[in-house]
């Protein structure tokens, strides 16, 4: 089992100048995380820096990186505007293609269809992206897309409401979420992250934000569909790793995630 730490759109010192102290805390214990996946608007190297010392040391396959794409505010030059990692099974039956962008790439922003597009020519099982600075992790045709929102919340000129037009949204019953006033619509986003517990063709996603003083987590189970994992593989039981905290986590809808 590997647990990655999805965060982006942090935007320091730009917009606002540091993580929420109850998010730091919660992932300051090091070695607990295997890898860091960021969407990007990292923006200073301080940053940077915090989040190659978040990982444990590297196991080979990836592990122990940090992993990070140009944002359309990031001014270094060395940043990819993609990124394509492989997490493969101990016993190699199954393998997960992870694709991560900023996601600017995506018109109209956020769009599922134009999201869809790029995961296909990526050729990915899970599309991680960014830009919009709302949290959304839905399937959709078959695949899941992931975005952790912004990591320190903040602000952002476009509407920040993500819609849910998933085919089989994650543990999710109802149809669509409640429309908002524009004034909803263009408030600040709740500071955000995303933890994967990813096990085989299993992916345990947790979700954390930072509202009204409290950090609120909940929790999405995507699992590989069958005609896309290799004869003979078998699919592992869910046993979540250490961090989830603070309490237990709930199973996310739309509505209750701010979707």
């Amino acid at each position: 089992m590997v647990l990655v730490l999805v965060l982006g759109d942090l935007h320091i010192p730009h917009r606002i100048h540091d993580l929420p102290p109850k998010f730091k805390k919660l992932l300051a214990p090091a070695g607990k995380i295997s890898q860091v996946l960021c969407t990007g608007n990292v923006c200073d190297r301080e940053t940077l820096e915090y989040l190659r010392g978040i990982v444990g040391g590297g196991g080979g396959d990836g592990l122990g990186e940090v992993f990070v794409v140009k944002g359309d505010y990031d001014e270094l030059p060395s940043l990819p505007s993609s990124h394509v990692i492989t997490h493969s099974s101990p016993q190699g039956h199954t393998s997960l293609r992870i694709g991560l962008i900023h996601g600017h790439q995506s018109l109209p922003l956020g769009s599922l269809d134009a999201l869809s597009a790029i995961a296909r020519q990526m050729d990915v099982d899970v599309l991680v992206s960014g830009a919009t600075h709302a949290v959304q992790a839905v399937e959709y045709d078959g695949r899941f897309y992931l975005n952790p929102g912004s990591a320190t919340g903040a602000w952002t000129g476009h509407p920040t409401t993500a819609t849910s037009t998933a085919s089989t949204p994650a543990t999710s019953d109802s149809a669509s979420p409640p429309s908002a006033s524009t004034a909803d619509r263009y408030r600040d986003p709740p500071p955000s992250f995303a933890l994967m517990d990813i096990q085989g063709s299993v992916i345990v996603t947790y979700v954390y934000q930072y509202i009204d003083g409290d950090v609120k987590v909940e929790k999405v189970e995507w699992r590989k569909p069958d005609s896309l994992v290799p004869s003979g593989a078998k699919s592992p039981g869910i046993m979540p790793q250490s961090i989830p905290s603070p309490g237990p986590p709930r199973a996310v809808s739309p509505q209750g995630a701010g979707w």
